[in-house]
């Protein structure tokens, strides 16, 4: 499943952050994000990262402007996931307002031209909450809106994009998945 290679990293961008910088729970255990600092801001570099780029690390600053970015995005995941299409669109419409998301051209990295979106703070949260934004609308305005996902394990909140063939995946991870087999099987070999 491809979206478009800008529109499938800022999405995949949009679920780390949302993993990563926002507190829940994670692979059945309470999870919090990294404290305030050095360790936060590796997170949050490290999320940005996994579009694929190669982000110079983000300063504490940004960093608590991505974290708020990051709980606006978890609302869209979860709205989608509920089954709530129209909060999605309202929430992701916000962000857009807000960011005043403008499109621009841009070339890097060896890629050819394509179009990135840009808030008009100039903030690192701003670009980025425009850029999550419009890659989640395009997302939301197309057929495959059901492939955003939070994780149905017990005891874990994640979020996931779906990129797999046939579009079922149901875990934000393999750990998420061995967890609810083994306690399945365990449930089933259990003599009373």
């Amino acid at each position: 499943m491809n979206f478009n290679s800008h529109t499938d990293a800022v999405v995949a961008i949009a679920a780390a952050l949302v993993n990563t910088l926002t507190a829940g729970e994670a692979r059945g255990r309470e999870y919090a994000p990294p404290p305030l600092g050095p360790a936060r801001r590796t997170a949050a570099t490290g999320a940005l990262a996994t579009g694929g780029r190669h982000p110079r690390e983000v300063t504490d600053a940004e960093t608590a402007e991505l974290s708020q970015v990051a709980l606006e995005l978890r609302a869209v995941f979860e709205a989608v996931d509920a089954g709530d299409l129209d909060s999605a669109a309202v929430q992701v419409n916000h962000l857009l307002d807000r960011t005043q998301a403008r499109p621009l051209l841009e070339r890097h990295d060896g890629e050819p031209w394509h179009l990135h979106f840009h808030g008009n703070a100039g903030t690192v949260g701003d670009d980025y909450a425009a850029a999550c934004a419009t890659g989640l609308a395009v997302v939301l305005g197309g057929e495959l809106y059901d492939r955003l996902g939070v994780c149905t394990a017990t005891r874990c909140d994640r979020v996931f994009v779906d990129t797999s063939r046939n579009g079922t995946r149901r875990f934000c991870s393999t750990t998420c998945q061995n967890r609810v087999k083994t306690a399945a099987f365990r449930a089933r070999t259990q003599r009373p």
